[in-house]
């Protein structure tokens, strides 16, 4: 296998090559003559893998994908090094997708492993991320957002079980992106993978709103601050099954609304990022006040640097503000009544958010009411809280400074 995809690989340089000294060659017909050796070799392991061990057996099949699969990926990063920027993308973009439409292919045996197969491909796109081969990134992208690969993971395999592994695929996307946009260096090539993501995104919130909508804490987690049209384009999902009010209704009460005593499905283990003491010590502070070092320590506990633009653990301020809020939501319908204006005040919770937004530096405010602001989407009770919260702080801010960051 492995002396087949660098033989494969070899004749695609080859082609390519002679299409440098040749301007005059036809491209088409170039990529025709490599495409003709790399989906004969595709055939071929979709035959293998199909026919491997008894019909009944699954284990041989995907065992023998994913060891196709591992070859390939290990010729590819190797080509990678070796080459740098003469690597070529199209024979390994090329192979990944023929396998996987052969093996989605609907007349398929594989049918009953199909999970395990999509799982296979998956791990494949993990361990070929962006930050691993940059110089993959454009066909890499291409794969993760096939209509194919994307209808089989997030709408074809049941129980949505496809959902996190593909949300870990975005997340790829997003911290290879991150310190491209937060500099705001986009060089040509980094514009078109930037409207390349874009374009995927549009795909998601058109077909696939829920996912958006279940995953929008771990996305926005690695979007940088400044990116505020991903993060719209994100914040902006809501679930296709909810009629959303008309915002112009005059009077429109939101608080009237039946769904804004739902909360939002979160599928994102937020609160990992917490060290284990300073979680123990929220919890604590949360129930009885105390410690009550717990605020004057909090500003130097999300400070990890002086370098301006990274001197907070962002990862950590969006925790705490989830956190904290979940926690009062659940802390007030306790007490049988729903968060308002008069009944978030008063309490561990908004001591801990009026000390972030009084505390902190300009750049850690933005931050923090950036967390806040993340949590502001369709009708649902973090929606209800977060946004008495925003103006809580608004009314009871003792700088213009503070307001005038707000709005």
């Amino acid at each position: 296998f492995r002396l087949c995809t660098e033989m494969c690989v070899e004749i695609s340089y080859r082609a390519q090559a002679e299409q440098q000294h040749n301007p005059a060659a036809n491209p088409t017909m170039i990529r025709a003559k490599c495409y003709h050796n790399l989906d004969a070799f595709v055939r071929l392991i979709a035959l293998l893998v199909k026919h491997s061990g008894e019909a009944t057996n699954t284990v041989t099949k995907i065992n023998l994908l994913n060891k196709v699969l591992g070859i390939v990926v290990g010729v590819l990063l190797q080509d990678h090094d070796v080459r740098q920027s003469e690597f070529q993308q199209l024979p390994y973009h090329r192979i990944f997708i023929m396998l996987l439409l052969e093996l989605n292919a609907p007349e398929h045996v594989l049918e009953t492993i199909n999970f395990q197969t999509l799982t296979a491909f998956c791990n494949t796109f993990h361990i070929l991320r962006p930050t691993k081969a940059p110089g993959f990134v454009y066909a890499w992208l291409e794969l993760i957002s096939h209509r194919i690969f994307i209808a089989r993971m997030l709408a074809h395999t049941p129980q949505q079980k496809g959902w996190p592994m593909y949300a870990q695929l975005l997340i790829d996307l997003f911290k290879y992106l991150a310190p491209f946009l937060r500099n705001v260096e986009l060089t040509k090539p980094m514009q078109i993978l930037y409207k390349g993501t874009l374009r995927v995104l549009l795909v998601l919130l058109h077909d696939f709103p829920e996912f958006l909508c279940d995953y929008h804490y771990g996305f926005c987690d690695v979007i940088p601050p400044n990116c505020i049209q991903l993060r719209n384009l994100i914040l902006s999902a809501f679930p296709r099954n909810m009629r959303l009010p008309d915002p112009f209704t005059p009077n429109l009460k939101v608080d009237m609304l039946s769904e804004i005593n739902i909360a939002p499905r979160i599928l994102t283990n937020f609160t990992g990022v917490m060290p284990p003491q300073f979680k123990k010590d929220l919890d604590s502070y949360l129930k009885t006040r105390s410690p009550v070092t717990f605020l004057s320590d909090l500003r130097s506990n999300l400070q990890v640097s002086n370098e301006p633009g990274n001197r907070y653990n962002l990862q950590l301020i969006n925790a705490l503000v989830l956190y904290v809020g979940t926690q009062a939501i659940a802390h007030i319908h306790n007490k049988g009544s729903t968060p308002s204006m008069s009944t978030i005040t008063h309490s561990a919770h908004m001591d801990i958010f009026q000390n972030l937004a009084v505390d902190l530096d300009t750049e850690g405010r933005y931050l923090f009411l950036n967390a806040i602001a993340n949590q502001l989407r369709y009708p649902n009770s973090h929606t209800h809280y977060f946004s008495c919260t925003m103006l809580y702080l608004f009314a009871e801010a003792n700088t213009e400074a503070i307001q005038e960051q707000i709005t």
